[in-house]
């Protein structure tokens, strides 16, 4: 404590020999959650046993502001309650889960880079996964634009495993080993991506995106000299007036599926939302493309790439969390409503339909309910629960073990406690020279 306070102080010190305004901030963040799954992602077969754990993300975050540059750093640590031993001398599983940079340039220009997330619009497509404990970051180089109406940012990226890729040398190769969940989705060797939002009207605002993603091809664990390249472009659009909003994008994705197969995939959702005293309301409904079966050298099933895909589908994510990629693609027809239930408190409802997109089937019917209470200004705990029934072939193909029958019934239930209070503030305003 003695040494965190002498470093608070030599930081807050530097601001003595500077004119400029200065800020320093540093926050904290614990946010453990139970959960009990009878089905989640995967299917629960009938004589499984449901599961249920304790996952935990704490954060330190920290940033400084001042007239030239933001620096943000996000030391933080994910973990599963009772993974460490009581008396354990192991380090924790503690990393450097955002480290950037931002400088300005003047005139509106400024260039971000280092590690980040990327956030855009509603999150289809790029998001920062905020629901995941151990959230979605990027290693990125950032060119940026803004004025009172417009924002413009052209984003780069270039993965490597380390300075070299081949064990006899230090300089030579530049193959890229993806790792993880997603290889060959979004595990992506280069990205060159542009994103456009502006106010069109009143009320109004829209954004354009093109993106590229270059794979390499990975066999037996491996990378090859081969890559791949997918691209992914479209429209996002918001409209909110009194009790009225509207939203809706498409998006077009192009290139190679993998070396192999070239794709052709489309998205489109639209969402209508009407407030009517406490209450919201809400209908909407989004397609998502899917493979067809028939068809040889070509893919036509979508996939979100980078997005916060738990806020989509149904909060069970038994679609595009890890699953259901290159398949039948997705329509999803689904209404909400939000009742406020007291100054602090409300209640989410949504109701889903899911079909598929190439072969019309039915595929599931779900239901979300989250109950929201705040406690401070930072601190809030929510309650969920969803319930899922899918069609028995569906249900059957998506539990782990093939020969197992689903069970009937696919519930999860969870409980989060967040908390994340200021635990330090300096502003220095600037001195006249």
């Amino acid at each position: 404590m003695k040494n965190s306070k002498l470093l608070l102080s030599a930081l807050a010190g530097l601001g003595l020999y500077s004119v400029s305004a200065q800020e320093l901030s540093v926050d904290a963040m614990i946010r453990p959650r139970f959960e009990y799954r009878n089905g989640f992602i995967d299917a629960i077969a009938e004589d499984q046993e449901a599961s249920a754990f304790v996952e935990q993300r704490s954060s330190l975050l920290l940033k400084y502001t001042d007239e030239k540059i933001t620096t943000f750093l996000d030391i933080q640590s994910t973990n599963f309650w009772g993974d460490r031993a009581q008396l354990s001398t192991a380090d924790d599983n503690l990393r450097v889960n955002q480290g950037w940079a931002e400088i300005k340039l003047g005139e509106g220009w400024s260039t971000k880079l280092g590690r980040m997330q990327l956030s855009y619009d509603d999150q289809r497509i790029l998001g920062g996964l905020g629901w995941a404990q151990q959230q979605r970051t990027h290693d990125a180089a950032l060119a940026r634009y803004k004025s009172e109406n417009f924002k413009a940012d052209l984003g780069f990226a270039f993965n490597q495993n380390g300075a070299a890729s081949d064990a006899a040398s230090a300089t030579v190769g530049n193959s890229f080993t993806a790792s993880g969940a997603g290889v060959g989705l979004f595990q992506y060797k280069a990205m060159q991506y542009l994103h456009l939002n502006g106010k069109i009207a009143e009320g109004f605002t829209g954004s354009f995106l093109f993106m590229n993603n270059t794979f390499e091809t990975v066999v037996d664990g491996a990378a090859t000299e081969t890559t791949f390249s997918k691209q992914t472009t479209g429209v996002y659009g918001k409209y909110k007036k009194e009790a009225l909003g509207i939203e809706g994008s498409f998006y077009y994705q192009f290139g190679e599926a993998n070396e192999a197969t070239d794709l052709s995939a489309y998205q489109a959702l639209l969402n209508v939302t009407y407030k009517t005293g406490s209450t919201l309301l809400g209908i909407g409904g989004e397609i998502l493309s899917g493979d067809d079966a028939d068809s040889v050298g070509e893919n036509e099933a979508f996939f979100p790439l980078f997005g916060t895909n738990h806020k989509f589908n149904g909060f069970q994510d038994f679609f595009y969390v890890g699953r259901h990629a290159n398949n039948v693609g997705l329509i999803d027809l689904n209404a909400k409503a939000v009742f406020k239930t007291g100054p602090k408190s409300k209640v989410l409802t949504k109701l889903h339909y899911f079909s598929g997109a190439s072969e019309t089937d039915y595929l599931g019917t779900s239901l979300d309910v989250v109950y929201t209470q705040g406690i401070t200004p930072y601190a809030n705990v929510k309650l969920g629960f969803s319930n899922t029934l899918l069609d028995d072939d569906f249900a059957d193909a998506r539990v782990r073990s093939s020969t197992e029958e689903a069970s009937k019934i696919q519930s999860w239930g969870w409980i989060m406690l967040t908390v994340k209070p200021n635990l330090f503030k300096w502003k220095k305003e600037p001195q006249a020279k």
